[in-house]
């Protein structure tokens, strides 16, 4: 597809920015939808190269429907990246994230066909395909697998089912009226911010590099850069072949030795030190985004950037990283 004018809505937020940063310096015209416009939290996106002429912030809620067909107005392509995220407690899971992931991404699907989009980018998630105790254990686990939804009910794991219930809406309605779309299901998302607040799984990473008293499951973790996750965003928008869903993930490692890395890196700070051990866990692949082109940073420079930044913003003691010159795989 060739450069024109796009709307990523939710624009303010942690995966959001960075798409919004790639897409103006690719010379792109951006709308975004913010919930608060003149709000400091989305100061940072009128500093990025190329704000001043070639983005526009548009007041939208995703369940405003009238809103998101004005911001929608001309553009080409829509990356729909808004979703509630949960608290720490999840009073009515209805209410605070199934209906506004569903329902929101309903209206942004139909507020696209109506305005003339040619194609919708969703921001899905990890936690729609991995979900499935019925997969094969000794299988790798790949776009074919969805999250079971009664499963993601019996264990309570709300996030998980408004993922899995949004991106099976949207490829039903893509369907229905031939829209087409494609999903991008990132895991656990680290790296560098550009937004002033700490979003959730930055909040995961500083926990396990300040400890806590409470043991954590020593869990294969699969993670992400958040800059890997623009890239595929943009990838699978302007590449024509690009169809389905694509799990978008980098680098899988159990806890204990992510935190060993980090550890030869960063050796002064306190870190996680009390765990409970699983038994083998899930393993997935991303061969199907990476056939488009798609390559990741390393695992290293993910960890250095994400430090670095908390470091600057003060949520970290700022110390210097280890000069061993430690060789840390990629894989």
């Amino acid at each position: 597809m060739e450069t024109g004018k796009v709307c990523v809505t939710g624009a303010g937020g942690y995966i959001a920015s960075w798409l919004v940063k790639l897409l103006l310096s690719k010379r792109y015209y951006v709308n975004g939808t913010v919930r608060y416009p003149r709000s400091e939290n989305n100061s940072h996106l009128k500093k990025l190269d190329g704000a001043s002429e070639n983005l526009q912030l548009f007041e939208a809620d995703v369940l405003d429907y009238d809103a998101l067909l004005a911001a929608f107005q001309g553009c080409d392509g829509v990356f729909h990246v808004a979703s509630p995220l949960p608290g720490f407690e999840v009073q009515n899971p209805e209410v605070e994230l199934i209906a506004p992931a569903l329902n929101g991404t309903l209206n942004v699907f139909k507020a696209s066909s109506e305005a003339g989009v040619k194609r919708v980018v969703l921001v899905s998630s990890l936690s729609a395909v991995i979900n499935n105790p019925q997969w094969p254990k000794d299988k790798i686990m790949d776009e074919s697998c969805w999250s079971d939804k009664d499963f993601l009910r019996e264990t309570e794991y709300w996030y998980g089912l408004s993922k899995t219930l949004a991106e099976s809406a949207a490829f039903e309605y893509a369907e229905k009226t031939g829209l087409s779309f494609v999903a991008v299901c990132p895991s656990m998302v680290f790296g560098p911010l550009l937004q002033t607040n700490v979003n959730a799984s930055s909040k995961l990473l500083l926990t396990i590099v300040e400890g806590t008293v409470e043991p954590m499951e020593n869990k294969l973790w699969h993670f992400v850069d958040v800059r890997d996750v623009a890239d595929a965003l943009v990838l699978v928008y302007e590449n024509g072949d690009a169809s389905g869903r694509y799990i978008c993930s980098a680098h899988q490692s159990y806890l204990q030795d992510l935190i060993s890395m980090l550890k030869s890196i960063y050796p002064t700070y306190k870190y996680q030190q009390n765990f409970v051990e699983l038994q083998q866990e899930r393993r997935l692949s991303s061969a199907k985004l990476k056939m488009l082109g798609w390559k990741n940073r390393s695992m290293k420079e993910t960890l250095v950037d994400s430090i670095q930044v908390y470091q600057q913003m003060g949520l970290l003691e700022n110390t210097t990283a280890c000069d061993c010159h430690q060789h840390i795989n990629s894989a």
